[in-house]
């Protein structure tokens, strides 16, 4: 696998940290800060997705 280029850590409030990274194979990784041998792995259009349905509260369901 590719070395990733990891984004600095995104924190809310208390200790969710989290990092996005992208590598040059065209896959995004998102981990918990610390833990990024432990992370989620698909493709960065998957990612982009993943963030625009975030934005527009198609999960805001999980957060009640």
């Amino acid at each position: 696998m590719s070395d990733i280029t990891w984004e600095d850590p995104f924190c809310g409030e208390g200790n969710n940290c989290f990092r996005i990274g992208t590598d040059v194979e065209g896959n995004a990784h998102i981990a918990v800060h610390g833990q990024e041998e432990h992370r989620v792995t698909d493709s960065i259009d998957a990612l982009r997705t993943l963030i625009r349905d975030i934005k527009a509260g198609k999960a805001d369901h999980l957060l009640d």
